[in-house]
């Protein structure tokens, strides 16, 4: 989905970004009565966050970007968190991607000084902790982006995973055309980019886009026990271990530049015409788009 263009700032951590909630049953966040886009629950070493905006298929907008980019933010600065599993509220949808209402209403989803973050507060904040997501449903556009932003994945049986983009006048600038590529096969990843088409949890799985495939009563239990493994580790060496594997440096990937610099302006270009208009305001219509190609 679509990446912020203004300049890099730090944002300011709100006193409590989250909402941070306690439930009595941590695997099982479609039964929290949590306010807020984001939740956050602490369990042992390993930090869950669920975006909780199940009413719209956690669809990022503005506020759960600043949530969840503080989440972010705070786990990576919290010695006692070695480990995060991301996932969605709700048994239907991971993550939608971008609300494309609220930009059809010409809203931001990067607030001020959210936009270092990228996309939904995590696709460009590169943190030394392990993020790991349990796709619990439909993971689409900005939400199949969360996953290749994620160093481990674990799908349940009924996830699906797609980059609609160019079926709504945009394309996957959040890091499906940067990200995509590189982790699947070219071919199998262009099919993916120019249908937008989706394609089911174990056609991911056997492309390597998850690690691992299971029941979805059994997925949180799944991604909990592989970041209990992984906290479980001497902490500082898994997280000097992921920022040399991934190329990070000062909390950025130097090497993923260009591909963003050329992502950045096509976007940029594209954003002026009539078919990036019309993709979105259809949506919001319930109605095919009309393309002009202009």
């Amino acid at each position: 989905m679509m990446r912020p263009m203004t300049n890099p700032t730090n944002p300011t951590n709100p006193t409590n970004p989250t909402n941070p909630t306690n439930p009595t049953n941590p695997t099982n966040p479609g039964g929290t009565a949590a306010e807020g886009p984001v939740a956050a629950v602490r369990d042992g070493h390993v930090l869950l966050v669920i975006l909780n905006r199940p009413e719209a298929r956690n669809a990022v907008n503005g506020p759960l970007t600043l949530a969840l980019g503080a989440a972010l933010d705070e786990a990576d600065r919290d010695p006692e968190v070695r480990a995060v599993v991301l996932t969605g509220a709700g048994d239907v949808a991971f993550c939608a991607g971008a609300d494309l209402k609220a930009i059809s209403r010409g809203e931001s989803l990067n607030p001020p000084g959210t936009e270092a973050w990228g996309f939904a507060g995590m696709v460009t904040h590169a943190i030394s902790k392990p993020v790991i997501a349990a796709v619990n449903g439909a993971a689409y556009g900005g939400g199949t982006e969360l996953v290749l932003a994620a160093d481990l994945a674990v799908a349940a049986e009924t996830a699906t995973f797609g980059l609609p983009e160019v079926r709504r006048g945009l394309i996957a600038a959040a890091g499906g055309l940067v990200r995509l590529p590189e982790q699947l096969p070219r071919k199998v990843a262009m099919r993916m980019i120019l249908t937008g088409a989706p394609v089911d949890a174990e056609t991911a799985l056997r492309w390597g886009l998850v690690n691992d495939v299971v029941p979805a009563d059994r997925l949180l239990e799944t991604a909990l026990g592989l970041a209990h493994q992984i906290a479980a580790n001497a902490p500082l060496a898994v997280q000097a271990s992921k920022r040399v594997a991934r190329g990070i440096r000062d909390g950025a990937v130097p090497a993923e530049a260009d591909a963003w610099a050329a992502s950045d302006h096509e976007i940029l270009a594209l954003m002026a015409s009539e078919d990036a208009m019309e993709g979105p305001r259809a949506f919001a219509e319930k109605r095919d788009p009309v393309w002009k190609g202009r």
